[in-house]
């Protein structure tokens, strides 16, 4: 198993700041909401769950919230169900822009997400304009002290994994998105920690901007980042050098 997916030059994680941290902490709390919700309050049956509560955590949500928020997603308290969604839309130069959002009122995240590409040289498409362009994958990095990476390898691949990549700073093993939490749970069996676990959206192939448009793309992925209901996007472009450099 070879390659490397380049993925993490395509996302766009939000910024962990104390000034955004009630940001953060609500969209964790979604993030639990809807893990619970789909496979039960209890982690230990439940390992989207359990991922979501260690985000948490690690994020220094307190209990309380974590709690409310697993009631909310197994029914014992009332609330809106957050639902998760898909915007697809084209950037500066042509860049092709997926944006994943958890909302509990679609009517308020679709028009704030298309008023961030009007605002910013940017459009929003029709569906399937765009996620044609990208390939779903989970991507799950194990930092290389952890395991030795022939076991691993092996551990993985019986799991269902695709591909394990040892060429970076962690080993990166990407999965199909239907193998994702069978991938976890034999890493999580074993004790062995993840440094991260995440479905991401892959370019199938990147569009050359230049610093102009580069710059201008950048405003723009930074405006849908600030977004309170988006939770992830992912663009296929390719910054100059000039612009990286300045990064």
């Amino acid at each position: 198993m070879s390659g490397h997916s380049k993925w993490h030059q395509i996302r766009h994680k939000k910024a962990r700041s104390d000034k955004k941290r009630a940001k953060e902490w609500s969209r964790l709390a979604r993030n639990i909401i809807v893990a619970a919700r789909s496979g039960g309050g209890d982690p230990k049956g439940n390992f989207k769950l359990a991922f979501a509560l260690e985000e948490a955590k690690a994020a220094n949500m307190p209990a309380f919230t974590l709690e409310r928020a697993i009631k909310r997603g197994t029914g014992e308290l009332e609330g809106a169900d957050p639902e998760e969604l898909t915007y697809e839309g084209f950037g500066p130069g042509g860049v092709a822009i997926i944006v994943e959002a958890l909302s509990d009122n679609r009517a308020r995240t679709a028009p704030a997400v298309k008023h961030a590409f009007d605002k910013n040289g940017g459009n929003m498409g029709a569906p399937g304009s765009v996620t044609r362009q990208f390939e779903r994958l989970g991507i799950i990095l194990v930092e290389k002290d952890k395991a030795p990476e022939d076991a691993l390898l092996e551990l993985v691949a019986d799991a269902g994994a695709d591909d394990l990549d040892s060429s970076g700073e962690y080993y990166e093993i990407k999965t199909p998105p239907a193998k994702f939490e069978a991938v976890k749970k034999v890493l999580r069996d074993r004790k062995i920690i993840m440094e991260s676990a995440e479905l991401v959206q892959v370019p199938l192939m990147t569009v050359p901007v230049d610093e102009d448009k580069g710059r201008q793309l950048l405003k723009l992925i930074a405006a849908l980042d600030e977004l309170e209901d988006v939770q992830n996007v992912f663009s296929n472009h390719e910054l100059p050098e000039s612009l990286m450099a300045q990064m």
